[in-house]
């Protein structure tokens, strides 16, 4: 099975730079889940917003919300 490893930020492209410094800032590192997809800069680029969308509104909490992704990942035998 193919493994699509992490892009770190000294490789990242230029124009995803900022986007690296924001979550390194927020989380105190690039998570994995989104250093992978910098292996296709134009779908992170997409991706960030949406998922700053969906953690950040509704009435559920964002803790509850990425409970859901962890358990779809397990389900699907993901390493998250």
């Amino acid at each position: 099975m193919a493994v699509v490893r992490p892009v770190p930020a000294e490789k990242a492209p230029d124009d995803l730079q900022p986007l690296y410094e924001s979550m390194t800032k927020k989380f105190g590192r690039m998570p994995n889940f989104f250093a992978v997809m910098a292996q296709r800069p134009n779908v992170l680029k997409k991706f960030a917003p949406f998922y700053a969308a969906v953690m950040a509104e509704g009435t559920i909490e964002a803790k509850y919300k990425e409970l859901a992704y962890l358990k779809a990942a397990t389900l699907n035998g993901c390493e998250y």
